[in-house]
């Protein structure tokens, strides 16, 4: 069934998980205010970027929408007399470029769309919101029977999947998600298969996968609705976030950082490690493993967005995984999402780096031991353990699962077939991207070290021996030459003299006597 009259056909092309870079490359004072001209490169080639101008006002701006985070984001204060002053400008660029850092690097401020308009305009120019209330709108003229109640403004991370809180007309009492999205840059399926694919959805059946009530795709996009949980994400337990709210107020800086129980973090890890296990079985691609992706049933983690994968969309973590050419697989990426969704379990927070040098004390060694299995850099370097491993593994080994309900989700041979070569397009972009990282990285590296102080050092030393080296074969070279030139026409041999010291006169066929031996007098001289 397709939900829109005629839809622009195809995927979007823009991954928006590629980070982007700021760089103030030169200031220009106009009459009364001042523009910053900025260079800002999506990804590692400097190929793919831009020059956007901003002007204070634009940056006070973005900093006031950011303020839901309530992060203390570094920007230079206002200044209202003397802001014109040389001085002072260059000082508010260094504190301006620092604000960008920030922005650029934190998390979940780089990948909001108030971040990417600002710096990307061109990219990210349309309402997002209204386009889904639309296709939403020509989805409710066949289907009559649901009903929205509001929008559920921002409360995911993604620019282009918008959700609304809905009801069945003659159950109103009953509240229901719909989440809509656009195709990303990884939708390898046909558009047949896909369709198919996502309908197949609401029949799978298993104890750690959240159910979805309704889900259709056309060319461009998809709609899923699934029920609404009052008691939200695994995300909201770890942060004490409503479910309703918007992801920056939620999750960005929360009021109290504490981990879970040990039995809590050995209960949620097993299940999720048995639902990945199922599906990795199953030949089902997933990927996008994260705390905001896991439901909370009682006791009980549900997986959440298994559409995600089928749609193409990037995962929330692809910017650190896409780091580490051995993560190049989609069962890779699974085990390392896992390693920072344990993290945040046990430690109420994200790690602050990844790979991780040195964890904090835990609620039990076998937690340490499963988190270094995963994000230190001796894993990042030998490739990650698999779910069965990790299962093995003590923190989970001894974890008792009381849910009876036996999994059901069959994928017809065929479309196991179109799921394969899906998966193996997506990793081989992942490999791409990976290579492309790798080799920038190695020619930063290279360069920074040519530039360093003591490669400098060490190359006016050498300048200086090839220097003195070359002086000194060319003064042998000219003494050759000489040598050469005296010898030329007697054949004969004769010592060589300084050319600053006279050459004596011969005495040879001269006699003397002995008065010419005698000493000459004093007075004699003149």
């Amino acid at each position: 069934m397709a939900f829109m009259e005629k839809p622009p056909a195809g995927k979007v092309l823009l991954d928006d998980t590629v980070p982007l870079t700021a760089q103030i490359e030169a200031s220009q004072s106009l009459h009364s205010h001042t523009e910053y001209i900025i260079r800002v490169q999506r990804g590692v080639s400097a190929e793919n970027s831009w020059q956007i101008v901003r002007r204070y006002s634009d940056f006070d701006l973005l900093n006031n929408s950011l303020q839901i985070s309530t992060l203390s984001l570094p920007l230079p204060p206002k200044k209202l007399i003397g802001n014109m002053e040389r001085e002072f400008i260059a000082e508010r660029q260094k504190g301006l470029q620092a604000y960008l850092d920030v922005i650029t690097t934190h998390h979940i401020l780089s990948n909001c769309e108030l971040v990417k308009k600002f710096l990307d305009p061109n990219s990210y120019s349309v309402n997002y919101t209204e386009i889904a209330l639309q296709h939403v709108s020509m989805f409710f003229r066949s289907e009559p029977k649901w009903e929205v109640v509001e929008p559920l403004k921002d409360i995911g991370w993604r620019i282009r999947k918008k959700y609304f809180l809905m009801k069945i007309k003659n159950q109103p009492k009953e509240r229901l998600m719909l989440s809509w999205a656009d195709l990303g840059p990884d939708k390898y399926l046909s558009d047949k298969d896909l369709q198919y694919a996502v309908k197949l959805l609401s029949s799978c059946s298993h104890p750690y996968i959240y159910k979805i009530t309704f889900a259709t795709a056309n060319e461009s996009s998809a709609l899923v609705i699934r029920p609404f949980s009052e008691k939200g994400t695994l995300k909201d337990l770890i942060y004490k976030g409503k479910p309703k709210d918007p992801f920056l107020k939620k999750y960005c800086n929360p009021k109290k950082i504490q981990g879970l129980e040990l039995q809590q973090i050995k209960t949620y890890g097993r299940q999720i490690l048995e639902v990945l296990k199922f599906l990795h079985e199953k030949g089902f691609p997933y990927g996008h493993l994260h705390s905001a992706n896991v439901m909370l049933d009682g006791d009980t983690c549900k997986l959440l967005d298994l559409e995600n994968s089928l749609l193409g969309l990037p995962s929330f973590y692809r910017s650190y995984f896409s780091q580490f050419r051995k993560i190049n697989t989609l069962e890779g990426v699974d085990v390392h999402c896992f390693g920072h969704l344990l993290y945040e379990m046990t430690y109420g927070r994200p790690p602050d780096t990844i790979p991780v040098d040195s964890f904090p004390p835990a609620p039990s060694v076998f937690v340490v031991s499963v988190l270094e299995s995963i994000l230190t850099c001796e894993a990042m370097k030998n490739g990650m353990p698999t779910v069965s491993r990790l299962l093995q593994m003590p923190l989970f080994s001894d974890v008792l699962l009381t849910n009876s309900e036996k999994p059901q989700f069959k994928i017809p041979t065929k479309l196991k077939e179109a799921l394969k070569t899906s998966k193996e397009c997506i990793e081989k972009r992942l490999t791409e991207e990976q290579k492309l990282i790798h080799q920038h990285r190695r020619l930063t590296r290279a360069q920074s070290h040519h530039g360093s102080e003591e490669e400098k050092k060490k190359r006016k030393i050498l300048a200086r021996k090839k220097s003195k080296r070359s002086a000194y074969e060319s003064g042998e070279e000219h003494s050759a030459k000489y040598s050469n030139s005296n010898n030329s026409g007697s054949g004969a041999s004769s010592p060589l003299t300084s050319p600053s010291s006279p050459t004596p006169p011969s005495t040879a066929g001269i006699k003397f006597t002995a008065s010419d031996l005698l000493p000459i007098p004093f007075n004699t001289l003149s």
